[in-house]
């Protein structure tokens, strides 16, 4: 999968934690997968929505009446689904609210080895320096990423590392995305 959409997957914060709820089973109706994201009706709406927009999520046709509709996985859905789920796994429940943040998965994306600032940058399109920051930030404070600062350069450069619960994540997503 490509890096511009994957970004834009991960741009609503429910996007993840519906398409694994769908691969884990839960049925494709609203209520049950409300339920099982726990999330708002209105933030869970535009996840949906986005999902469907982006190809990943289709309504199912033959199903009973338009005011319940029930959705499916369409292929390209099934397999970011799967990724989704495997993260699902990793991650304790305290840690979906980081995971919900719109970089935090591209990110340790990114990491799937030692990089510098600019090289995650290069890497993550339309990333600000901020938003990368404040990502880089959230994930050491919860020990997903380890910063080192190389004193020994001039200027001295930090280089970031996926580790722990972020290192696993990083090792499930790497694979399945292409950077540009």
């Amino acid at each position: 999968m490509d890096i511009g959409l994957f970004v834009n997957i991960t741009s609503r914060a429910w996007a993840m934690p519906i398409l694994s709820s769908l691969h884990s089973g839960v049925a494709g109706r609203q209520a049950p997968l409300l339920a099982a994201t726990g999330a708002g009706r209105t933030a869970f709406a535009q996840s949906l929505d986005h999902l469907i927009e982006l190809g990943l999520l289709e309504r199912n046709p033959g199903y009973g009446h338009p005011l319940r509709p029930e959705f499916r996985l369409t292929p390209l859905g099934r397999t970011v689904a799967a990724m989704a789920d495997r993260v699902r796994d990793v991650a304790a429940e305290a840690d979906w609210p980081l995971l919900r943040r719109s970089w935090t998965l591209p990110v340790l994306g990114s990491l799937h080895e030692a990089r510098h600032f600019t090289d995650i940058k290069q890497q993550l399109p339309n990333i600000t320096d901020r938003a990368l920051s404040q990502s880089l930030k959230a994930m050491e404070a919860k020990s997903w990423v380890l910063r080192s600062v190389d004193g020994t350069a001039r200027p001295p450069r930090s280089t970031y590392e996926a580790v722990n619960t972020g290192g696993q994540i990083s090792r499930i997503i790497a694979p399945e995305i292409v950077f540009a």
